[in-house]
């Protein structure tokens, strides 16, 4: 029984003997080594420094430019993205950037910056800074007329629309539109678009809608249009214009501006207004101010157009803006050229009824300016 125990013991002693040996034959092929999870590295004392250029005591919030100078630092990053909150972001490995603002004006933006480390890890920090943007100022004078030429206006600068239109040009107008002088002439340094009651070519109104149309156009920029209005029940003048590429997308795609227009049933109140996409016909985005000598004195309807804001005035008193938060092609048609309309019309939806005792009444221009 002891010998049987003995041999027992030197089995299993040989076994165990064997495996380690086999264990400590096995090649590093046979035996891979699984490396560590490599250690997450994770920035930190992160700094942003912001600078308003052109920034001192007496403009705090720097010198009209719009230009901020961005330096952020933190341990261990290897990149930054820095976000201007306007949509706009920069990757920068060293930390600085540059960034421009162009909305008019004083306001205030958060800029937020996110630091990356070589694992992809990060952190982030942000600050407010209030940046002041120069209005553009326009001063270059790129178009006039000032019907200082007695006769037909200048066929180098203006076409007419001629006729009632689809539907009454689309607003269901009365008159009949022609280039005839006894609709449209030029005497004593005056444009004169004369509105009138009388039979022609089958309708009781003539008038006329003259245009730049294929002569001039422009993108941005000052119109002063210096004008007398007509007056009576049913009359309709109107300063506007009308996108150049009206002719391929349609309106009101091609956006339409009212520099002025007013309705003779409610004398007095001169009205600008905006036709996009997004509200047409009886648009909501309009403003008025009133003058009780329209028919009777000169002023000056003007529109200042950038590519932030349209601002409507009368004698430089400022009566309305047009500045929509999101500017897209439903709500800001008016990045390409536009083209200036000069019209009187009759009745119509806007118009109104028709005074019975209304005979003619005159739109006196003394000059069209735009400046760049």
């Amino acid at each position: 029984m002891k010998k049987f125990n003995i041999l027992i013991i030197l089995l299993f002693s040989f076994l165990i003997s064997g495996m380690a040996v086999g264990c400590s034959g096995g090649s590093d092929d046979d035996d891979p080594i699984t490396d560590p999870t490599p250690t997450n590295i994770i920035p930190s004392n992160l700094t942003l420094t912001v600078e308003v250029v052109g920034a001192d005591g007496a403009n705090p919030n720097g010198d009209g430019s719009g230009v901020v100078k961005v330096t952020a630092t933190a341990n261990d990053a290897v990149n930054y993205r820095i976000r201007f909150n306007t949509g706009n972001e920069v990757d920068s490995s060293s930390g600085i950037a540059e960034f421009t603002y162009d909305e008019y004006g004083t306001n205030t933006y958060n800029i937020f910056v996110i630091a990356f480390s070589s694992t992809g890890d990060y952190i982030s920090t942000s600050q407010d800074v209030t940046v002041f943007v120069t209005p553009i100022t326009f001063s270059t004078l790129i178009f006039y007329d000032e019907f200082d030429t007695n006769g037909s206006p200048d066929a180098s600068k203006w076409v007419y629309d001629i006729g009632n239109g689809d539907g009454g040009w689309g607003n269901n107008e009365v008159q009949y539109y022609t280039n005839r002088t006894d609709n449209v002439t030029i005497e004593d340094g005056m444009l004169k678009i004369i509105a009138k009651k009388e039979n022609y070519s089958g309708y009781e109104y003539t008038s006329t809608r003259m245009k730049t149309q294929g002569k001039f156009g422009f993108t941005y920029g000052r119109v002063e249009i210096k004008a007398k209005l007509p007056s009576g029940g049913g009359t309709w003048p109107a300063l506007w214009m009308l996108g150049t590429n009206i002719t391929t997308i349609g309106w009101p795609a091609c956006g339409e501006i009212d520099i002025m227009e007013h309705v003779g049933n409610n004398q007095g109140t001169v009205q600008s207004a905006m036709h996009t996409p997004s509200s047409f016909g009886g648009t909501i985005n309009h403003g008025s101010q009133y003058l009780p000598d329209v028919s009777t004195a000169f002023h000056v309807y003007s529109v200042e157009w950038n590519n932030e804001e349209m601002i409507f005035a009368v004698d430089d008193i400022e009566h309305y803006r047009y500045n929509p938060a999101i500017k897209n092609s439903e709500t800001w048609p008016f990045d390409s050229d536009q083209f200036i309309i000069l019209n009187v019309a009759m009745g119509g939806t806007f118009g109104g009824t028709i005074d019975s005792n209304f005979t003619e009444s005159t739109m006196e221009i003394d000059y069209v300016r735009v400046y760049q």
